[in-house]
């Protein structure tokens, strides 16, 4: 449900309750293009608000800020409708990139705390809700679609929208879309400002750590709990990824993971520095262990996960097709994505079997100059954390985390894959000297 439907919703609402809605969508197409951002003014027929002749919202006029995309909310053409004193902002944190970070993968995302500060300075801060309406729905509903009606219903429940319950959940059965999803996640945001502590008493977090805990500790525990004085991240990180390892290959890949960690774990309390070098090690030593390979989409496509998603997504009858393009193709002279349906499956359930194959001989997708690629990234990788380990010092410690995490910028596939991974190894180069 996207930021011109909850604008729809209110109005309907709006009607319902017997009074005027007047609205105004502005959209850019979305984050390629600029921010879609709707405005809307309440007021009952005979009530004493000038509503004004326009329905564009004018500086600081706003009573309600209500965010679904933290980057566009902090946008001072946003912004400024606000008024402290007068406005409350009701946002989502999730993290949506732009376009332009899809682009250039080396745009960061703008520190929380800044982009907090900008709404709240422009806002009445302390009846301000923020919480992560993206994770929120996807763990409830399996769907982010959702999302930003969970945060309607919080902004309803902190008394800025001037509309009953009642009306607004009418409006969601008349849109006719996903009637029953969008009705709970309506209560759900009224439940969030009702009880401080209701999305923590959820367990989410929680629940997903104790299932990672309880698989980890039959497999390896015990080494993860060698790796000298790790923070909580770091520790948190290993169990995540090594869990993910053995799905992705098996128990030795994994034991070599975190094995290489805690050997940079070491070097980094020999000379008295925190974690911030095994973290960011931990991080994109797994993120190039576990490359998405033939067999690895495979895996994913099987999960139980996937087919339970679809299934509450799209309903029990709906039918999957994959388009898909492996490098191996290429070879065989084609150039365009086929078409896969149930065959789709039963190639995925026989790939899944054979990740044992993966890096052999007889690997057939494994002898592509993009596969050995993706494979020779692990040595190179780990020949440049050889390099920064043999001259750690305090001096060149912040050094050590930038090589650490040069491999963030190594994203996409193919031909776009390999132009990173060229920025990625000039980039080495510079920093090495």
């Amino acid at each position: 449900t996207g930021v011109v439907t909850v604008n729809q919703l209110l109005a309907t609402a709006a009607l319902l309750d017997g009074k005027e809605a007047h609205g105004l969508d502005q959209t850019g197409l979305a984050q390629k293009g600029g921010p879609v951002v709707s405005n809307l003014k309440i007021r009952r027929p005979d009530g004493e608000l000038d509503l004004g002749e326009a329905n564009k919202i004018a500086t600081g006029e706003a009573d309600a800020y209500i965010v679904f995309d933290l980057l566009s909310g902090t946008n001072p053409a946003n912004l400024e409708k606000a008024m402290p004193g007068r406005t409350v902002a009701l946002v989502s944190s999730s993290k949506v990139p732009t376009g332009a970070m899809v682009r250039d993968t080396s745009a960061e995302y703008p520190e929380w705390s800044a982009l907090q500060d900008s709404i709240d300075s422009a806002t009445i801060a302390e009846k301000n809700v923020y919480y992560d309406a993206g994770n929120l729905s996807d763990n409830l509903f399996r769907s982010h679609m959702p999302a930003n009606i969970i945060v309607l219903g919080s902004a309803y429940q902190s008394g800025v929208v001037p509309i009953s319950a009642a009306a607004i959940e009418r409006a969601i059965e008349l849109n006719g879309v996903a009637v029953e999803m969008n009705t709970q996640a309506f209560r759900i945001g009224r439940q969030i400002v009702i009880e401080p502590d209701f999305i923590e008493s959820l367990g989410i977090e929680e629940e997903g750590k104790a299932r990672r805990e309880t698989k980890v500790s039959q497999i390896l525990q015990s080494l993860i709990e060698g790796v000298p004085d790790a923070s909580e991240e770091l520790e948190r990180l290993l169990k995540i990824r090594a869990v993910e390892l053995v799905e992705y290959q098996n128990n030795n890949y994994a034991k070599k993971y975190v094995e290489k960690v805690s050997a940079v774990r070491k070097a980094e309390m020999a000379i008295g520095e925190d974690t911030r070098l095994s973290e960011s090690y931990a991080r994109y030593l797994y993120k190039l262990m576990a490359y998405k390979d033939e067999y690895e989409v495979a895996r994913l496509h099987r999960s139980k996960d996937f087919h339970q998603a679809v299934r509450e997504q799209f309903g029990d009858r709906s039918k999957i097709t994959y388009k898909l393009h492996p490098p191996s193709m290429k070879r065989l002279g084609l150039d365009q994505k086929i078409g896969l349906g149930r065959s789709g499956d039963l190639a995925f359930a026989v790939l899944r079997r054979m990740k044992f194959l993966r890096g052999t001989p007889l690997d057939v997708f494994g002898n592509t100059a993009h596969r050995k690629m993706e494979r020779g990234l692990v040595d190179e990788y780990q020949e440049i954390i050889d390099h920064a380990l043999a001259d750690l010092r305090p001096e060149t410690y912040d050094r050590a985390v930038q090589l650490a995490e040069l491999p963030d910028m190594i994203r996409g596939y193919e031909t776009v894959k390999e132009a990173n991974v060229e920025r990625f190894r000039q980039l080495a180069k510079e920093i090495l000297g």
